[in-house]
């Protein structure tokens, strides 16, 4: 049963936490060569799940592994290694009028589940933050990519019994519906579970889970183009969050133009058609293109297309008449994932920054930043689309909680 290779995973999340941060960071720099000396196989079975999908596939981009990303993944997993520890933090401290002495104190939550798909760079990403963070980690990857996420595993576990480290550290549970249930369930086992994926993906773990459960992952991105917006920043800021990698939560899918701006929507999405950007544009969006957009690329919108995670070359575009009616817009297709807005009036941004609900709301940048390493995380588990505990990137504090610490000299309640 998977519940007793939890109850090992459980026992090595003890081990984990007492690891000295010197051991750590060693265990991570040995990864990182690793990946780099055993690039080959690592290619060799991404390959073999490449083969099994279509390119036409929104997830074969998320799927696919290259030896220029191999680079990227192993400089971050060095990057997480030169950190600083986010275990042991005295986060408050004070005495008490009776003399005791209080100290609330950053610890590793324990053992941590993270669900996601096609995405092999998450093992890596997962494991390495998780380790820093003292944490165990169980890892449920996709059928997609099970060879890719066998690989990955198999290293890490070489590198951990190098270090004489438990690999029950790390645990990649069978790629099956089942094993997903019982993780789900697997209430003293998994202290924290993490969907990173697509909203039926969230739902499906966020509905069944009998463990906490923090959501990440789907993104519905708006970005506003203001009456006062800069042209060229626009132009900058739309093809950069549209098209710099299309399958990922933090690229946009619809942009809200100010009806002032149309005779400038043609030039705004200009660059788009160079990368084939099917536009879904509503009736005064469409008139603004018309003959002056690849007519092959240009459609009349839908409602649906509005609150839709395209993950793909497609841009939903819709007219608004103020700030107002965009912000409405976002509030209610967006995800409270990342929203922008492009303008130069300093009271329109403060507005919207203020209005917008989401994890990070952007001006005049686009939305591909939301992402760990570019905030300086190292890397990340994810995107936090919630409220309670952490929102936005999750690095490694994000993945502690904390317990308080009593000192005292034989004080008693009355």
């Amino acid at each position: 049963m998977l519940k007793d290779e939890l109850s090992k995973v459980k026992q090595a999340s003890k081990a984990l936490s007492l690891l000295e941060e010197q051991k750590r960071n060693a265990v991570l720099l040995s990864l990182s060569d690793a990946m780099l000396e055993r690039r080959d196989c690592l290619l060799e079975s991404n390959r073999a799940d490449l083969s099994r999908m279509e390119k036409s596939n929104p997830l074969y981009d998320r799927l696919l592994l290259t030896e220029d990303r191999i680079q990227e993944i192993s400089e971050g997993i060095r990057k997480v290694a030169s950190l600083p520890s986010p275990l042991g933090r005295t986060i408050e401290e004070r005495t008490l009028p009776n003399g005791l002495r209080l100290r609330k104190v950053s610890v590793p939550f324990g053992v941590v589940g993270v669900i996601y798909e096609a995405r092999p760079n998450v093992t890596y990403d997962v494991f390495a933050l998780c380790f820093k963070s003292g944490n165990a980690c169980v890892l449920k990857g996709g059928r997609d990519a099970q060879n890719s996420n066998r690989a990955a595993i198999s290293l890490i576990h070489d590198v951990l019994q190098q270090h004489s480290v438990p690999t029950y550290g790390a645990f990649l549970v069978p790629s099956t519906h089942e094993a997903t249930a019982e993780m789900l369930s697997a209430v003293g086992y998994i202290d924290l579970c993490i969907p990173r994926g697509g909203r039926k993906l969230i739902d499906f773990v966020r509905e069944g889970a009998r463990i906490p459960v923090i959501e990440t992952g789907a993104g519905v991105v708006n970005t506003y183009f203001d009456k006062s917006g800069d042209l060229e920043i626009g132009k900058a800021i739309i093809l950069n969050a549209k098209t710099r990698r299309v399958s990922v939560c933090n690229a946009l899918d619809c942009l809200l133009v100010h009806s002032s701006r149309l005779g400038d929507l043609a030039e705004l999405c200009s660059p788009l058609s160079t990368k084939n950007v099917l536009l879904k544009a509503d009736d005064r969006a469409y008139s603004a293109l018309e003959g002056k957009y690849p007519s092959a690329l240009l459609t009349h919108s839908v409602p649906e297309d509005y609150g839709t995670e395209f993950m793909d070359y497609v841009l939903a575009i819709r007219t608004v008449d103020s700030l107002q009616e965009a912000t409405g817009h976002i509030g209610r297709y967006g995800s409270l994932h990342s929203e922008a807005i492009v303008t130069e009036d300093d009271s329109c941004a403060a507005v919207f920054q203020a209005e917008v609900d989401a994890a990070c709301v952007y001006v005049n940048a686009p939305t591909s930043f939301t992402d760990g390493a570019q905030f300086g995380l190292g890397a990340e588990i994810g995107i936090s689309t919630q409220k309670l505990g952490a929102r936005g990137p999750m690095g490694l504090r994000e993945l502690t909680t904390y317990k308080w610490l009593i000192n005292g000299r034989g004080q008693v309640r009355g």
